[in-house]
């Protein structure tokens, strides 16, 4: 609680000049993989571009994923064997993938947040103030954008800005429990809290020493990876608390949550694995460990199925490990 005060102090102050003199780094980054030892489980199927990011819409059940550049969005359809795939050209550089409004799926750009219908393929363009890292949609509609300089935008879906909330380097990352946020800030290697309502920074806890990727999880948990020191960090909100610390290894980095099992997924960068943990417990059970494509930098979970979708970002391509096989031990 003292430290979680001492970062209150230093990041949550009234200024709109970020972090102001806080010590920051550059943010992490996964391990750049050797190649695959063994043979990737499950099925890889073909794709149009390697795959930075993924993300599953369970409204619409497509995935989709952007490629290296951020300029295309591979959208594919799981129902079909193998998933047929469609890529849409974006206007502007993304980044920050994520679900939207049922069958909608959201990414951020220089001054926009990009809304792409997944059944039409088409792009709307939101116009929005700042280099957005990360965008969010809450339930109500409303959306959740973090920019390079870290402030976190509160925004309506015609782009109208209700609250700014300043004080981070940068907001890389943002997960929802509830009607709280929890934003990460890569550049301090940074959680900090935002409760419902408020319009400044709450407690914020160090996530680690190179922090990269984060998720929500039911019970007010956020998860996240930390590549640069091999570990899983467990927190909850309200209050923010640091509950787990799992060595990883192996430069965990993406990371993907199936609500049927309790279990998170994360790829391994530096072994090219990704590895399940159940998070029933009071600390993390691994669960199952399989080999992947190269650099797996990206991971996504089909919510109805409990699929695992796996994407390369150096070799076009998407893995898929059924739940069905994890099930069988294969």
């Amino acid at each position: 609680m003292l430290l979680a005060a001492a970062l209150l102090v230093g990041c949550s102050g009234d200024s709109d000049s970020g972090a102001g003199d806080a010590p920051t780094r550059e943010p992490a980054v996964p391990a750049v993989s050797p190649p695959v030892a063994a043979a990737p489980a499950g099925a890889v199927y073909p794709a149009p571009a390697p795959l930075t990011a993924l993300a599953a819409d369970p409204g619409s059940g497509f995935l989709a994923g952007l490629d290296p550049a951020g300029t295309g969005l591979v959208v594919f359809d799981p129902a079909t064997t193998p998933p047929t795939s469609h890529e849409v050209r974006l206007p502007t550089p993304a980044r920050g993938l994520a679900a939207g409004t049922p069958g909608e799926f959201l990414a951020a750009g220089d001054g926009v947040i990009l809304r792409i219908d997944a059944a039409a393929r088409t792009v709307t363009e939101v116009a929005v103030d700042g280099d957005l890292q990360t965008v969010r949609a809450r339930p109500d509609g409303t959306l959740i954008a973090g920019t390079a300089d870290g402030r976190v935008l509160v925004v309506d879906g015609t782009g109208k800005v209700a609250h700014t909330i300043t004080g981070l380097a940068s907001a890389d990352g943002i997960a929802l429990t509830g009607d709280t946020l929890a934003v990460l800030d890569r550049r301090q290697t940074l959680l900090t809290e935002i409760e419902p309502g408020d319009e400044s920074l709450g407690l914020a806890l160090r996530a680690g020493t190179g922090a990269a990727n984060l998720i929500e999880a039911p019970d007010n948990r956020v998860v996240v990876t930390d590549p640069d020191s091999g570990q899983l960090l467990v927190f909850t909100t309200e209050p923010l608390v640091l509950r787990q610390r799992y060595p990883v290894g192996s430069s965990p980095y993406a990371l993907s949550y199936d609500r049927g099992s309790d279990t998170v997924w994360v790829t391994c960068t530096q072994s090219n694995e990704i590895v399940g943990y159940d998070l029933s417990a009071g600390a993390p059970r691994e669960v199952g460990r399989y080999p992947t494509v190269r650099q797996p930098n990206a991971v996504t979970v089909d919510a109805d199925t409990g699929d695992l979708y796996i994407g390369s970002a150096t070799e076009p391509g998407l893995q898929q490990i059924s739940a069905d096989q994890r099930e069988r031990g294969q």
